[in-house]
């Protein structure tokens, strides 16, 4: 029950998001590699692994003394939205 209306509560669901098989191969493994380390929080080099899915979701690992793994629903995009730095991060595709 809405305790401000009154009326039966309703939830929203997210759009389903279903698997692009066929328009992919599977699943593909990459490196997060940093050139400059804009922030001075993780150095350079590879600072991180993932996988980007099938349906465009990536999950990303970050290794070391706090290792933290996050899920990019809205796929590499808006990860290097984020960790891109403006071009200092890029992606190094493992699979082909």
């Amino acid at each position: 029950m809405d305790e401000i209306s009154g009326r039966p509560a309703t939830m929203l669901r997210p759009p389903r998001r279903h698997l692009k098989v066929a328009a992919k191969a599977g699943p593909r493994r990459f490196h997060l590699f940093r050139e400059r380390d804009v922030s001075g929080v993780s150095g350079t080099g590879i600072v991180a692994e993932g996988v980007e899915w099938t349906d465009g979701t990536v999950t990303l690992h970050w290794g070391g003394r706090y290792p933290t793994t996050t899920v990019w629903q809205d796929g590499i995009d808006a990860l290097l939205t984020i960790h891109g730095h403006n071009g200092a991060t890029t992606i190094q595709w493992i699979d082909n």
